[in-house]
């Protein structure tokens, strides 16, 4: 018989664990809710149609298929030639359907199937898991939450400060320390290719510049001379890879390097709004920092783009997203502008066990053990109940077992106070013990409520 085991890349999650992840999902939803957003949820598969071509290439590559079932499959399977076929063909042919990879191309799809019944702007947020076939490693997983708001139908800046506003809520919310939210423009990378001569090649200029903290400059120079870029390109694009320092000198050189470029200077307008709110209403424990080198591989961005990361952490970005001009015009509706954000859940959970963030999720669970010993169950039970109603969380012992026993499921799950009951004829008699003390002392109902919700 095979050991137990999970795929690689996904994880089981205990009861603590999940308190955890439910005190992040928690922030996360009360602050989006702060702004306006209201939540829905999409299927874990979507047509691939519906996937595919949105995320380019490397993208692409890493949805996960779902084989066609029963005569459809085997239909295709007597349909294909193997031996002459590409994967991308066997693909097609086997598999209809992916499980999701991000959040954002299921919503768009669900504002263009649902657009009669929406109020524009539409504010939505989704906290559900995604799935990657991608080689996992630390901070990476294959199944993995994303805690994703938009906004669509509006193409106001005020949207982009409000997302940069509920970023830095959230990290000072879990108390994490040291988050920089980088921000750049694609209309800036696109202008970047026009001017280097090579407008075609911006796909490759940005999936490559995306790359730059994982695989370094000279690997990144590389990649774009094997993309067909010549020197002259490269000489233009290598000194606005080191360009950092103060976003105010940033925005002053940008202007300088693209004032020939009419998309090149509407990028940089649209950043020096965003970042002249934040000069005048400064972030609270949030570093806001211009990053030329931030190219967020995915093709549907257009506008201003965003990035997390925690410094000191190791743990790549924690959050991102940006704007789309017309994502939904894949599916029918055009010219519809949209914004938006996703919190990657995983690695902020690392984060926080990292830094021991959490709350004592253990004084949080049952308060109140109620011994089930000499008693009639049903009048325990009772008894159980009541407590509840007082807002005490209560368990009784199912099994009249051994005291011995009792304790010790007492003490394996941190239960910090026991109650004994004797049947004294007309009413139990209650004697509350601190499993912390050894304390023990007879007490009446209502006293006993009191002691445990002040504590």
């Amino acid at each position: 018989m095979n050991k137990p085991s999970i795929p690689k890349g996904t994880r089981d999650f205990s009861p603590l664990e999940m308190r955890r992840r439910n005190y992040i999902f928690d922030v996360i939803k009360k602050t989006f809710e702060g702004y306006g957003f209201n939540q829905i949820e999409t299927p874990s598969m979507e047509n691939l149609s519906s996937l595919t071509g949105k995320y380019g290439d490397e993208g692409d590559r890493l949805i996960f298929k779902v084989l066609n079932r029963g005569d459809k499959f085997l239909k295709a399977v007597k349909s294909v030639d193997a031996s002459t076929s590409s994967l991308a063909a066997l693909e097609q042919s086997l598999c209809n359907e992916g499980l999701r990879y991000d959040l954002t191309v299921p919503f768009a799809r669900y504002v263009v199937q649902y657009q009669n019944e929406l109020t524009f702007p539409f504010k939505r947020f989704q906290i559900q898991p995604v799935w990657r076939a991608d080689r996992p490693q630390k901070g990476r997983y294959r199944e993995f939450f994303q805690c994703d708001a938009d906004i669509i139908g509006s193409d106001s800046l005020l949207n982009e400060i409000d997302f940069i506003q509920i970023i830095s809520t959230v990290f000072n919310s879990l108390k994490i320390n040291n988050v920089v939210i980088k921000l750049n423009n694609r209309k800036i990378l696109s202008a970047i290719a026009e001017l280097t001569g090579q407008p075609d090649k911006i796909i490759d200029i940005t999936v490559a510049i995306d790359k730059l903290d994982k695989i370094g400059e000279d690997a990144v120079i590389k990649e774009l001379i094997d993309k067909g870029l010549n020197n002259s390109s490269i000489s233009f694009i290598k000194p606005l890879l080191s360009l950092k320092g103060d976003n105010s000198l940033i925005l002053k050189e940008l202007k300088k390097v693209l004032s020939s470029s009419k998309v090149g200077v509407k990028g940089v307008d649209e950043l020096e709004f965003l970042v002249n709110y934040f000069l005048k209403y400064p972030l609270k424990d949030s570093a806001l920092q211009l990053d030329m080198t931030l190219a967020r591989g995915l093709n549907y961005y257009t506008g201003a783009i965003f990035e997390v990361v925690v410094d000191g952490a190791g743990i790549g970005s924690v959050s991102g997203g940006g704007r789309y001009d017309d994502l939904t015009g894949v599916f029918g509706l055009k010219n519809i502008s949209g914004v938006g954000i996703s919190f990657g859940a995983d690695r902020i959970y690392d984060v926080m066990i990292e830094n021991n963030l959490f709350p004592d999720f253990k004084k949080m669970s049952t308060q109140l053990l109620i011994v089930n010993q000499d008693v009639d169950p049903f009048e325990l039970n009772n008894l159980a109940n009541k407590f509840r109603l007082n807002e005490v969380v209560t368990e009784l012992y199912p099994d009249q077992s051994k005291l011995k026993k009792q304790l010790k499921y007492a003490n394996g799950i941190a239960v910090p106070f026991v109650l004994f009951c004797t049947d004294i004829g007309t009413e139990l008699q209650l004697e509350l013990k601190d499993m912390n003390s050894g304390n023990q002392e007879v007490l009446g109902f209502s006293s006993i409520v009191n002691k445990l919700k002040n504590i």
